[in-house]
Formats: C-alpha cells, structure tokens, sequence
C-alpha cells in the first residue's frame, strides 16, 4: 500500500499550534499593514495576506454560540461549509482558535500524506486528520476518540470543494455518524452526556470592484484552453462562452451531438444522462432506478472489487471523472438573473481546477487559488444540532443540518446584500 493511503494518527504540538495560530493570521490572511497595500510589495502573498481575507466579520452572539458547543464533558463536531480550496483551512484555523484551539481537522491524504515526510509530521503536530479514500475507518475511530476528550473534530459536510458559496452542497453524512458513535460511548459512563453538531459558514465577498483583476485571470483561462475572446462580450459572457466551448468540446470527445438551441444547462444535463447510461452499462447497474449520485458511488464499488481489469478500471474512472466535473456547474449557475464578482471569481477557479493543467502555474493554483482582490469574510454560526435530544434517523439528521447551513448561508448574503457589497451583472446563464 502507498505510504499516501496509510494512515497515521495526528500528534498535536500545542507550542506549534498556537504558533501558527498567529503564522496563519498575519501571513496567511491579512497581512502586514504598512506593506499589503504598497507596491511592489502588495504583490508579495506573504506580505499582502496568502488567502487576502483583510476583514473577519463574527458576531459575538455567534461566536459564542460555538463557544457553547465546545468544550469538556461534551464531544463536538465542527461542520464548516466548503467554498474555497486553501482559504479553508486558515479560516476554519482562526474559528476554532477561539473556541477549541485543539481542534483536529480532517483533510485529504493528498495533503497530510502526500508532501513528503517532513511536511507529513508538520501537518500532524498541527492536528489534521488524513482522510484516507475508500478507507476511513481508522480516521473515524481517532475522530470520535478525540472527541470524546472534549476537544472539537472539524470536517467539511460538502466533502469537496465546489466553488459554489451561495449554495451548500448535499452533505455527506460522516459527522453525524461519528457523534452518534460518540454518543453511544459517553453514554456508556454518564448518561447526560452531549453531543454537538455545530456548522459554521462563512461567506467571502470583494472589499471593492476587482473586475480587472478578473479579466485578466479570465485572459489567462482563455489563452491556456485555446479559447477565442468574442470581442463584444462582458466579463460574465466570457466565462459563458468558456464553459459552453468546453462543453462542446465534451461532448465531441464522447461522441455526443451538441444541440445549439438548447441552453447550457439542458445540454450538460443531456450529456450527464447519457454518460450515466453507459456508465451504468459498463458496471452492470440499472441507469433508470439509480441517481447519478448513487451512480457514481457504485462505479467506485466497482472500482475496488475489479482492481485485476485495467481496460475496464481505466473506462469507469473516465467516465465517472467526466461526469463528476460535469456536474460542478449545477442548476444554481442559471438560478438568478444577476451575478456578482465572486460568482465570477468562482467560475474562473473551477475552470482551472478541472480543466487547466499545463504547468506548475496551474499545479500551484489548484493548491493555494489567489484572489482578485481584498476580501472580507462574513462567518456566521447557526443553531448546533443535539445528537443527544435529537429522535429522528442519520438521514434526517443531515437534511436538517443541510437546511440549518442552507438557511444561514442564505441569509447571510442577503445580509450583505443589503450592505452593498456586491457589484452585479446580468447573468448570461440565466433563462426564464
């Protein structure tokens, strides 16, 4: 077995930790004043915040309803919505160092594991957990006993990231199974024992107008996929005519006829439905009884028990690949009639997370995005969810986490609406 899907338990440094807290606010943030504004200085991540996040925007009553949630003689699961890669991990770092500075936090192998062994006993004495794909049995049991000693366990309900802020994607549903596991066990010895769900969003939203800065990341997109610039088109129809090049592009190399009437939406829906079906040929699965969803985990199934079949290994991740990235524009891409700059912003970082990928530029992109521009990060906490006075299923217990996420993210960019924080353009995906 690779040394990337071994797992190995986190030794929590707490000198490390708490050194990195600072490291991750100053660096990694906001920067150093007197210099993130100043050219040629400003040019400089480290100088000018990595993730240029200026502005942290939590309330107090929400602070401390997570405050609430944590602590000893309780175990908690911190759920965070998942809109950007990297900024992620150090606004989630900055929450929790107020509220559990112990904090463990899962992420992927590919990060914990996957840099070497210097930078693998890094991330450990910082406390992240490695989520081993396929194989997570030993991350839940080192989650749940971590939690049971009263400090906070962090992971990401959405599992990837989407790109997507306004909208929370369906969650997986592993912090609810793991604090129903902690529950049984601290029930074992104190039957008052509580367990917490305790979701958190957040929402990242430009300081001022960045369309410049977008223009030229989308120049950049535009000459790296080969994509001819329609000279009279906006910003927002730029990216339009992207996504539509590549699909087109999508369904020439699986044979597909594109139909040009038909908006973008209708032809990625066609294109996903018919690469289900032959996916589902191809794992002997039952396309019309089965959701792309559940699909696709069965295509992973497949995966696993037919690991002797290289021709047949080699044509199911093709397909379930496509389909996945197909699928990452979804329904709300077209849902309002207006975009903002961090819709835009969004856009761009997708397309060249799944489709730019000829150099170390791109490989550095995919690993820590940068922004166009300041940002300000609108974190809210909604109610947490009581395992320990909660009657329903696992399922239940997800959706109502999902609307209690849902609701908050939704009233939170209202919120800043409200505020005049966004700067809007018709949306060219958009249709009545």
């Amino acid at each position: 077995m690779s040394k990337i899907d071994v797992f190995v338990a986190p030794r929590p440094n707490p000198v490390l930790i708490r050194a990195m807290t600072s490291v991750n606010r100053i660096v990694m943030l906001r920067g150093i004043p007197g210099f993130r504004d100043i050219l040629p200085f400003n040019r400089l991540a480290g100088l000018r915040g990595v993730a240029n996040v200026r502005h942290i925007d939590l309330p107090d009553a929400d602070l401390e309803r997570l405050r609430a949630s944590c602590g000893a003689g309780k175990a908690t699961f911190i759920t965070p919505n998942h809109p950007e890669f990297f900024t992620d991990w150090m606004i989630d770092k900055e929450i929790v160092s107020q509220v559990s500075p112990l904090t463990a936090s899962w992420a992927t192998n590919g990060v914990v594991n996957g840099l070497g062994g210097m930078m693998q006993k890094f991330w450990l004495a910082n406390n992240l957990i490695a989520q081993i794909p396929g194989n997570s049995g030993a991350a839940k049991e080192h989650s749940v006993a971590w939690a049971l000693k009263g400090h906070g366990v962090l992971l990401h309900p959405e599992g990837g990231v989407g790109w997507h802020a306004d909208v929370v994607a369906p969650l997986l549903p592993g912090a609810v199974e793991m604090g129903l596991e902690a529950l049984r066990r601290g029930r074992a010895t104190d039957p008052h024992f509580k367990v917490w769900i305790a979701p958190v969003i957040w929402k990242l939203a430009f300081t001022g107008n960045v369309e410049a800065a977008l223009a030229k990341e989308c120049a950049y997109v535009e000459k790296s996929l080969k994509i001819e610039r329609q000279a009279t088109d906006t910003l927002p129809q730029r990216i339009h005519h992207v996504y539509s090049t590549l699909l087109t592009r999508d369904e020439a190399a699986c044979g597909v006829r594109s139909d040009e009437g038909a908006t973008h939406a209708e032809r990625r829906k066609a294109l996903v439905t018919e690469l289900g079906r032959r996916l589902g040929e191809s794992i002997s699965a039952d396309t019309a009884s089965t959701d792309t969803a559940e699909l696709l985990r069965r295509a992973r199934r497949w995966q696993r028990e037919n690991t002797g079949d290289a021709e047949g290994q080699k044509h199911v991740r093709a397909l379930a690949d496509t389909i996945q990235r197909l699928q990452r524009v979804g329904s709300w891409a077209s849902a309002n009639p207006r975009i903002t700059q961090e819709e835009i912003a969004e856009h761009l970082k997708r397309i060249r997370n799944d489709y730019c990928r000829g150099g170390l530029r791109d490989t550095i992109n995919r690993f820590i995005p940068q922004p166009a521009g300041p940002r300000c990060a609108h974190i809210r906490v909604p109610e947490a969810l009581g395992l320990h006075e909660y009657a329903g299923s696992i399922d239940d217990a997800v959706a109502e986490l999902h609307r209690r996420m849902q609701q908050t993210t939704t009233g939170t960019v209202a919120e800043v609406e409200a505020q005049g924080s966004f700067i809007f353009y018709p949306n060219p995906f958009y249709r009545h």
